[in-house]
């Protein structure tokens, strides 16, 4: 059974965002629930982060480990990799994760810890977030005719540790597969569909920036299409419901998907 006041390990990766990551650091810190730590992952960005290293120098939460292995330059890949360094070097019983253009509200921590210690069964939670690009507050409402619950970026997922090593063990086999399905979105099928221990906290907790890989997904072009069929056939694959491969909104997906490679010259 969890602490009343466990550790919460935030996980902050980083690549090329040395400008903005004092902000990420600088939200953790501010939390009013103060058993935490820290720790930041550098992908081997192109500058270095030396600067941002010495302001935490002296602070004891805030840990930074530099990737000194070589990238497969594969995001999802490299993402995947550096959160399982840092979750290997933690200590919390609660993961949180963190993107380094992100930032969260002071209340996060205390929130999630409430809803970890009210509800034993739930091993994973997503909060809603406020887009920053767009200043309007991300609403948990998905596409009508969706078959997917609506999830939400890493930034914005939290989990016990048991369930990271379950999700591991059970999807291993995967782990190479699939590689338009980012860490966070896999995680959150698996606890949907596979486990049923999913939370969907109603709360505004995180502040996102749309940069980077995000971009490529834009809704409704080719490449979140094709991100949407290799869900349902990820989905599948670790839950063997039927029901998954049989509904509407997987009909649609492979026949656009079907269309856009004609067009594209991909079949």
């Amino acid at each position: 059974m969890i602490k009343s006041k466990p550790l919460i390990s935030f996980l902050i990766i980083n690549y090329n965002n040395n400008d903005l990551l004092n902000r990420s650091i600088d939200s953790c810190l501010k939390q009013t629930y103060k058993n935490f730590e820290i720790l930041v992952f550098d992908d081997r960005s192109n500058q270095s982060i030396t600067r941002n290293i010495k302001k935490y120098k002296l602070n004891n939460k805030v840990k930074f480990f530099l990737n000194k292995k070589k990238k497969s330059y594969i995001p999802e890949f490299d993402a995947r990799n550096g959160y399982d360094f840092l979750i290997k070097n933690s200590k919390g019983q609660i993961i949180s994760f963190l993107d380094s253009d992100d930032y969260i509200h002071s209340k996060k921590a205390s929130q999630l810890i409430e809803v970890f210690n009210r509800y034993q069964n739930i091993s994973f939670i997503q909060n809603l977030f406020v887009n920053k690009n767009s200043k309007k507050k991300i609403s948990n409402k998905n596409f009508f005719l969706g078959f997917f619950p609506y999830l939400a970026p890493e930034s914005c997922i939290s989990f016990r540790r048991n369930f990271y090593y379950d999700y591991q063990r059970d999807t291993k086999k995967l782990k190479f597969k699939f590689n338009n399905l980012w860490l966070g979105l896999r995680m959150g099928l698996y606890s949907y569909y596979k486990r049923n221990d999913f939370y969907q906290l109603n709360r505004a907790l995180t502040f996102y920036e749309n940069f980077g890989e995000s971009l490529k997904f834009k809704k409704f072009n080719y490449n979140w299409w094709i991100r949407r069929k290799d869900s349902f056939i990820y989905t599948y694959l670790i839950s063997s419901k039927k029901n998954i491969l049989l509904n509407i909104d997987y009909f649609i997906t492979t026949f656009v998907v079907f269309f856009l490679k004609i067009i594209r010259n991909e079949n």
